[in-house]
């Protein structure tokens, strides 16, 4: 990160601004192609300080193919962006925080974590964490998951 003075290190700090994030952008490399998805998520801090990104999606299509070939992803969202200037050319900035990062993507197939992994991202989206899923809903949808093992978080307010 160029600039070292924007940068956050502290996982619950990063956590904080993670929650306050609607959207995270998963990229793909589809035969060396990019694919990147805006998706719905959830994040979960554990006690050793290490994060997990939940998402869920339809049984089939591009995503979920990619999805089953496993592999690395990259991963960004950001919030509170505005852009600030004083009607100069190249004189204008933006405010913002933002995380990025990169991991391996797995399909959840534990049935304990894939409500987990549900609640999570329906608690990022609504605020409320506890759901109840019928069998149909739950053999329909496609939990997957990203343990990131690179992590960046940049905040310019």
């Amino acid at each position: 990160m160029r600039r070292h003075d924007r940068e956050i290190t502290d996982m619950n700090k990063i956590h904080e601004i993670i929650d306050s994030c609607q959207v995270c952008r998963l990229g793909f490399n589809d035969n060396g192609e990019v694919y990147i998805v805006p998706l719905n998520f959830g994040a979960r801090l554990d006690f050793d300080g290490n994060l997990t990104l939940y998402f869920h999606g339809a049984k089939a299509g591009r995503k979920y193919e990619l999805i089953k070939k496993g592999g690395r992803v990259s991963f960004e969202m950001d919030t509170g962006y505005t852009v600030r200037g004083e009607n100069i050319p190249c004189q204008y900035t933006a405010a913002f925080q933002s995380v990025m990062g990169t991991g391996t993507i797995l399909e959840v197939t534990n049935s304990d974590e894939i409500i987990s992994g549900l609640n999570c991202i329906l608690k990022q989206a609504t605020g409320r964490d506890v759901w109840t899923y019928s069998e149909n809903m739950l053999s329909e949808v496609c939990v997957f998951k990203v343990v990131p093992d690179q992590l960046s978080c940049k905040v310019h307010l």
